[in-house]
């Protein structure tokens, strides 16, 4: 039997599906509707499980009489493939990971037969649906041995009316998945390629003349005080009469009635948001089904360029989130989403859009009940058009040559190479045919205020067409699509029918200046932003900052929730990205993005988001304190406690509970009487605890922080070491060396390197190596750009050279004066630093620093010394911690005291790169030492060298240093989130020309 082609042609879509509709399951009594989960109707008939399962390396390799085939090998499904050793897995981020020759795949397809048998006894007054709630790329169905049809849009259900293929007693099914298809170009994800059977499959057992779709209209009145909600039925042969009742949230019913065409008129409403997500139950019943909603009621609207939840301005705290898991691949079970969505809840996310295609239709629904908005995204991502080839002019190497610059030209050439499926007649009907699925599937769902066309594909007439049917098939809710910025070189975008302005990655600055322009303005929505590869998110706090400067700024959505990382092999203790299984293309890591790792642990990226997002923030407004209340529709007495306590030098001096009145987006004073300033450091730190269990969260749950510096700088008198006996420290100079020794400690000094290559203390070595001047850092995923600047300037392999030292000895004092530099082989010098050694007596060590550094140069990743300390080193600080902080990324930290060992500050990326700084450090301390400056440091604690780190691209490649190493730092340059995203900002990058720092370290 020869396959019939569908699978590279786009005017077959799909064959013999029931049309799109929306997702609901009947029930048979109103008790089973309200009370079971779908699983549990008697009209559910439940196919997950084990299948039969074949694999083949292409679907030219199938046996003739293939729908005979009985397979050997068995899968479960919902699963995918890859996940069960079959094929290989591939992360590729935009380009195809096929010869882009659309409508046409690789001969060489890959394809498996996944097969069934379940018992059934059909009855004639009965119809039996199929459905495939997703499946990649595209799915044969056969019925005992008969073709039925074919379908595609791996991420929207495919259904079929299977009743007449049907036999008394055992049947069969088949299912013939194939790797590649025309739609395949469609969904160029950047996430792992998967395959196979996903998502759940069942039958729907329905009555003759069932009910095929509905759509629940609502309307809400301007004052927010009545609505109107209609039902438009649409049943499978001629219209019926249904019976229908609606419960308040409170479950008490309300209205009932009867009749085909019917509208409910509601007074006094409870109104749905994501903060209370007040839901209605409607019921329709009808011959012996029954079908529930869960209905909420909002207005959603533009006003004035301001996007309106309720008649209020509201800011989308929200995450792009992929369907991933490193055990189960796409398929996500409910429990698993569910968890998804208490860590969201419990670190104040509000918003999810749906990256890059519908979930299962059952996810909307709990994103109704526990109260997120939703982007619902339709099944369509094309970026990899963008990647074919543009003419560039050839270059030279020589000097003498002027080479030509056709920037422009090349980029509008890639845009029009990004706009193709956009713009082309033949991807029309698939383009359309993936809204329509979407839309119809989910339209009865609160949760989604948004209807976004896809993402990254261009522009053009076919998603002109599909953004002017959903305005006219759902008019209630908002149009988004980002790719709409791009103009193609021979079309005119019409971008009526969408109702923002929605870019990706622009940075703070760039929304500042699309409002500091003239003219009426669309909302600005930043579909994605602040990157969160690796140690990244540096910039969270600057995009909170500029949303709420704007009213038309309604937030963004940070990329992404998780990192896609699946196991490396079947010992499930290795997680892995890209080229990990010897595939081609691949796109390394850029796959490890997430807030989450891929096994769900809170990156501390996700914990800097948190406070960042906070409900309310305080801060001092001359002697008092007031807090604003960021949340859009609840008091905050109704919400949260505040925990309040005073320190003076980290010592607690009084604490309390307040639980005060303050409106959604006002400002309230605390009654609290701010201590007298007294030289002291004073601290006022603020916690906020919820009041009550609120949905996915329990009573108590630290909803954010504030810390309040009131007045003065830590006192380190108490801290500093009793002095030691007061011998004359002895000097010996030799060609290379200075030695200084003391009856308890001694130290050497290297004239070449200008730095310390030796300290004792009590016959003990506390350098385990010399004492390094320190300028790199392991590149974080942000600095993948920078670096290579860094590296061009030698800065990754620095090193100092020492031009002229002095010593002056005064007994009880030796000074050492020194010029050095930082250089690089083959490159100009790095570094001219003046660098003078003071040893006292008493045990105490000054290292003054006086730095120049070259204009042309690149900022530098940090400046400062690194030690190398025996093992085993315990450490207290007072600084920003306990989590990692930078001039950048530190709103999840505090200040206080902590203590902490090389292993414990350490902090794992799968991806090894610099992690665990502490800003704002005023001392470390060890049994050995106290070490301090006269301004605030930075200071790094690791087991594992910056070499190591850079060298490995796991981390569980790993291998500690033989030494504990301290990096202390002048400043090290932020964080940001250049990994895909504007560049660090100037304040956050170490780019002095000139500075002066000084560090001591006083012996015990």
């Amino acid at each position: 039997m020869m396959l019939p082609n569908y699978f590279e042609n786009p005017e077959v879509l799909h064959l013999n599906t029931t049309p799109h509709h929306a997702y609901f399951i009947p029930h048979p009594s109103k008790h089973s509707a309200l009370a079971k989960a779908r699983e549990e109707s008697d009209y559910f008939i439940g196919l997950n499980g084990n299948w039969n399962f074949a694999y083949f390396d292409s679907y030219q390799d199938l046996p003739q009489d293939f729908p005979a085939l009985s397979p050997k090998d068995s899968i479960p499904v919902p699963s995918n493939w890859q996940q069960q050793g079959y094929d290989r897995h591939q992360y590729t981020n935009i380009n195809y990971p096929i010869p882009f020759d659309p409508p046409y795949v690789p001969l060489q397809n890959p394809c498996a037969l996944y097969r069934r048998s379940f018992h059934l006894q059909p009855r004639a007054d009965k119809r039996y649906l199929l459905n495939f709630e997703g499946v990649d790329s595209c799915l044969y169905l056969y019925i005992n041995r008969r073709f039925v049809g074919y379908s595609q849009i791996s991420h929207c259900s495919s259904e079929f009316d299977i009743s007449t293929y049907l036999c008394a007693g055992e049947n069969e099914i088949m299912v013939l998945v194939l790797k590649w298809c025309d739609g395949s170009y469609l969904e160029d994800q950047d996430k792992f390629r998967m395959s196979g059977i996903f998502r759940d499959v069942f039958i729907l057992c329905r009555e003759q003349n069932y009910l095929q779709d509905f759509f629940i209209r609502t309307q809400v009145s301007p004052d927010l005080q009545r609505a109107q909600l209609w039902v438009e039925p649409v049943f499978s042969q001629h219209m019926r009469e249904i019976e229908y009742q609606l419960l308040d949230p409170q479950g008490q019913l309300i209205q009932e009635g009867r009749g085909n065409q019917w509208q409910i008129e509601l007074r006094d409403i409870r109104l749905w948001n994501a903060e209370d997500p007040q839901l209605y139950s409607l019921i329709l019943h009808y011959g012996e089904e029954f079908i529930l909603q869960r209905i909420g009621l909002r207005r959603i609207e533009i006003e004035k360029g301001i996007l309106l939840i309720n008649r209020q301005a509201i800011k989308f705290r929200g995450v792009n989130r992929h369907d991933s898991d490193p055990h189960s691949g796409y398929a996500i079970g409910r429990e698993q989403a569910i968890a998804d969505l208490r860590l969201m809840k419990a670190h104040n996310i509000n918003a999810i859009r749906s990256a890059h295609y519908p979930n299962s239709p059952w996810f909307a629904e709990l994103c109704d009940q526990y109260g997120f908005y939703l982007i619902s995204e339709s099944d369509i991502e094309a970026h990899g058009a963008s990647m074919q080839y543009v003419s560039v002019p050839e270059q030279s190497i020589l000097l003498n040559v002027k080479n030509r610059c056709e920037h422009e030209r090349i980029r509008q050439q890639t845009i029009d190479n990004f706009c193709y499926f956009a713009r082309s007649p033949l991807f029309k009907q698939a383009i359309l045919d993936r809204t329509y699925a979407h839309l119809e599937r989910d339209k009865n769902r609160t949760s989604i205020v948004i209807w976004s066309l896809g993402n990254e594909s261009g522009y053009g007439e076919n998603f002109e067409a599909a953004a002017a049917w959903v305005k006219t098939r759902d008019p209630s809710r908002l149009v988004h699509y980002e790719s709409a910025i791009y103009q193609h070189s021979e079309h005119q975008n019409d971008l009526r029918h969408l109702d923002f302005h929605s870019e990706m990655y622009a940075a703070p600055e760039d929304i500042e200046a699309y409002f500091g322009t003239e003219g009426d303005k669309k909302p600005f929505l930043l579909c994605e932003y602040s990157h969160a590869m690796g140690n990244s998110n540096g910039d969270a706090e600057d995009y909170f900052q500029i949303f709420e400067r704007y009213p038309g700024a309604c937030g963004g959505f940070v990329w992404e929730w998780c990192d896609h990382s699946p196991y490396l092999d079947q010992t499930k203790k290795k997680l892995a990205y890209g080229g990990d299984f010897g595939e081609y293309p691949h796109d390394g890591n850029f796959c490890v993005d997430g807030l989450v790792s891929a096994e769900r642990i809170p990156h501390s990226n996700l914990r800097e988001l948190k406070n960042v997002n906070r409900p309310i923030r305080a801060e001092r407004k001359g002697d008092k304190i007031a807090v604003r209340n960021y949340l859009d529709f609840t008091d905050i007495a109704d919400y949260l406690i505040i925990e309040y306590e005073f320190s003076q030098n980290t010592e607690t001096i009084r604490s309390g509970q307040l639980k005060i009145r303050c409106a959604p987006h006002q400002s309230v004073f605390l009654p609290l009487q701010l201590p007298p300033p007294n030289g002291q450091l004073q601290l006022l730190d603020l916690r906020y605890r919820l009041a009550k269990a609120a949905p996915l969260l329990e009573e108590g749950h630290i909803l954010g922080f504030d810390q309040l510096t009131l007045s003065g700088r830590l006192n380190l008198s108490h801290l500093l070491p009793a002095q030691y006996a007061a011998a004359p420290l002895q000097t010996e100079e030799q060609d290379y060396h200075i030695h200084i020794r003391h009856p308890r400690f001694s130290c050497s000094f290297d004239k070449n390197s200008g730095t310390l290559s030796a300290l004792e203390k009590d016959g003990r070595a506390l350098l385990q190596r010399p004492l390094e001047f320190n300028i790199w850092r392991a590149p974080t995923d942000n600095d993948r750009l920078i670096s290579e600047c860094w590296q061009n300037a030698g800065y990754d392999r620095a090193y100092s050279r020492c031009y002229a030292s002095h010593l002056q000895a005064y007994g009880q004092e030796v000074l050492i004066r020194t010029r050095c530099a930082l250089l690089a082989v083959s490159k100009s010098r790095i570094l001219t630093l003046e660098a003078d050694y003071r040893l006292q007596n008493n045990g105490r060590i000054e290292i003054a620093l006086r730095v120049q550094r070259p204009q042309a140069l690149p900022y530098l990743p940090r400046f400062g010394l690194r030690l190398f300390l025996s093992k085993q080193q315990k450490l207290e600080y007072f600084a920003y911690g306990p989590d990692e902080s930078y001039i950048d990324k530190r709103q999840a930290t505090k200040l206080s005291i902590y203590r902490t060992d090389a292993a414990s500050n350490h902090r794992d990326y799968l991806k090894p790169q610099e992690n665990g700084s502490h800003w704002g450090c005023e001392y470390i301390k060890s049994e050995d030492f106290l070490l301090y400056s006269d301004q605030a440091f930075s200071f790094n604690f690791s087991p594992y060298s910056q070499e190591e780190l850079c060298a490995k691209t796991h981390n569980y490649k790993l291998s500690e240093s033989e030494y504990d190493i301290l990096c202390i730092d002048y400043k090290m340059s932020g964080i940001g989130s250049n990994s895909c995203g504007p560049a660090l900002k100037q304040a956050y990058r170490l780019d002095e020309k000139q500075f002066e720092c000084r560090f001591l370290l006083d012996l015990y």
